[in-house]
């Protein structure tokens, strides 16, 4: 019985000593594209956290369903917004104001047709999630129902929409693909 206790002691010994010969895949950054910095510091756009589209799809999600709660909780306190008008919004509170006049107004309904998620670290070594999305979208304007297509750029962070930018145009009668 000694004997096997020795045995079994200096097995774990040379297990637990042994260097592990397997490696660990690496996680590979796949460039997708450049930002170029306001001083014209080009930055490697990567292919970014899918999870980051799960937010923006239910975020559309809670647009669609004029859930102004769920926007509410998925918008990040100090959310700021540039709309295509020229529209500024800072904050969770003027935002939830402007969506519930606009609702009213126009009866918007988006049909997401792409959404790619990438990231950048900025020239401050901070790490930027984006979501960038296309959209087909339904508005009531003065009774009479107007095509648009909008594609929009949405800052990703902790899980809540940070910011976002709009870019809308007139849907062409010719663009079914």
């Amino acid at each position: 019985m000694k004997n096997y206790i020795t045995f079994l002691f200096g097995t774990l010994f040379m297990l637990s000593s042994c260097n592990n010969t397997q490696s660990v895949p690496e996680t590979v950054e796949t460039t997708i594209g450049i930002e170029i910095a306001d001083d014209g510091t080009r930055l490697p756009l990567i292919a970014g956290d899918l999870s980051t589209i799960e937010v923006w799809e239910n975020y559309i999600k809670a647009h669609n369903e004029r859930d102004l709660e769920t926007i509410k909780e998925l918008d990040a306190e100090n959310i700021r917004i540039w709309g295509p008008r020229g529209e500024y919004i800072d904050g969770t509170v003027e935002h939830i104001e402007f969506l519930t006049q606009w609702f009213n107004d126009n009866s918007p309904k988006w049909e997401t047709n792409y959404l790619i998620a990438n990231e950048l670290t900025n020239q401050k070594g901070e790490r930027m999630q984006w979501v960038t999305s296309g959209s087909d979208v339904t508005l009531t304007v003065e009774g009479q129902e107007v095509k648009a297509v909008q594609v929009i750029d949405a800052l990703i962070s902790d899980g809540k929409v940070k910011m976002f930018l709009v870019y809308e145009r007139v849907k062409q009668d010719n663009e079914n693909f």
